[in-house]
């Protein structure tokens, strides 16, 4: 796999990140500091400029420092020996990307360009919460292979939206009816065989994560299940079969919409029985497998983002998870309220070791 690593941050205004401007490790960057100091905006920042979004809210006005009316990141990224400059404006309402100066064809192809993971306390939400954080990490998985599966989905959830329209406004005899339907099909079909691979190539690198995490004391099994029939006549029959049901509950029953990935420890559902060790040490497992799925899909190692990972694991899972990261190739970030927990089994010219005081950033 070629070397993907940013090499040069500058941040502008973002949360209580004033003016960051920085010289990053290729390996492990350790960014440490009390609580509320700005840690977590770094992570974000670098997060938002090599994907467009945050992964701590839908709403972009709100990574906007209090008092300024835009933030801004730029990064050189380096990736098999040649770099590219990456950057993200973020206004009122207004968001402006660019690769070295030029507007990207779209957010999805802006997005593709440099792969990373994120394990953060809120990662947790991927076995403890709904349904669609799993779906969103399909998808995520999807996007590095295949740039034009955000389109597919997109088309997707605008056919199953026009669909509803028109039963709700014409009836379950409406002529649209079946033009909807039929896109519905294609588009959710072409979502649903993207998971279905992006699935089997995550379990299989998760299983095998989570065995080295939890020492092999427990197993790990999923699935990805399918709301709709894989077969597209059947879809096709059972969608038009649910128009009467949709109608009265206000939205589709079938569809990728409601696909669920399985997660199961030692036989059992781990949304419903694993304690909160299981589920740190098995979002750490999904994480790990996202790594590695997208890194073979891109051909280049993402970059991983762990946020608070100390504050996450016991002692003994900890030392099991830096461990792993030492073995493994890449740009690593982390950050910490304790420093001294994160003992890297590593030389020290691979890491580099940072403070943030009221979100100012040294060496």
């Amino acid at each position: 796999m070629e070397a993907l690593a940013i090499s040069q941050l500058a941040v502008r205004d973002l949360r209580n990140l004033h003016a960051v401007d920085a010289e990053l490790g290729d390996r492990f960057n350790v960014i440490h500091g009390g609580n509320g100091q700005g840690k977590t905006n770094l992570i974000e920042a670098i997060y938002l400029v090599a994907t467009s979004r945050s992964f701590r809210t839908k709403q972009g006005s709100e990574v906007i420092r209090r008092g300024s009316e835009q933030a801004s990141i730029r990064a050189t990224i380096v990736e098999g020996g040649l770099s590219r400059d990456q950057s993200l404006g973020v206004g009122m309402g207004v968001r402006a990307l660019r690769i070295d100066g030029a507007r990207p064809r779209s957010s999805a192809m802006y997005a593709a360009r440099t792969p990373v993971v994120v394990f953060s306390p809120v990662s947790l939400a991927l076995t403890m919460g709904s349904s669609n954080e799993r779906r969103a990490l399909l998808d995520r998985i999807v996007l590095y292979s295949e740039p034009t599966s955000l389109a597919e989905l997109t088309a997707y959830k605008h056919a199953v939206r026009e669909r509803q329209r028109a039963l709700e406004e014409r009836g379950v005899n409406a002529r649209d009816l079946e033009d909807w339907e039929e896109l519905t099909v294609r588009h959710g079909k072409r979502v649903m065989d993207g998971r279905d691979v992006a699935a089997s190539a995550l379990l299989a690198n998760a299983r095998e994560a989570f065995a080295t995490i939890v020492r092999g004391a427990l197993d790990l099994t999923g699935a990805y299940i399918p709301s709709a029939p894989c077969d597209v006549e059947k879809y096709r029959v059972a969608l038009a079969g649910s128009r009467a049901r949709d109608l009265r509950r206000g939205s589709a029953s079938i569809g990728p919409h409601r696909d669920e990935l399985t997660l199961d420890i030692a036989g059992m559902p781990a949304r419903t029985t694993a304690s909160q060790g299981q589920h740190r040490a098995l979002v750490l497992a999904l994480k790990a497998a996202e790594l590695a799925v997208i890194g073979r899909s891109r051909g280049t190692r993402p970059i991983l983002l762990l946020d608070d990972v100390s504050s996450e694991l016991d002692a003994e899972r900890t030392e099991a998870l830096l461990t792993f990261l030492a073995s493994q190739h890449g740009q690593v970030f982390l950050t910490t309220a304790r420093p001294e927990l994160i003992a890297l089994k590593t030389s020290d010219k691979n890491r580099v070791d940072f403070k943030i005081v009221a979100g100012h950033l040294t060496r």
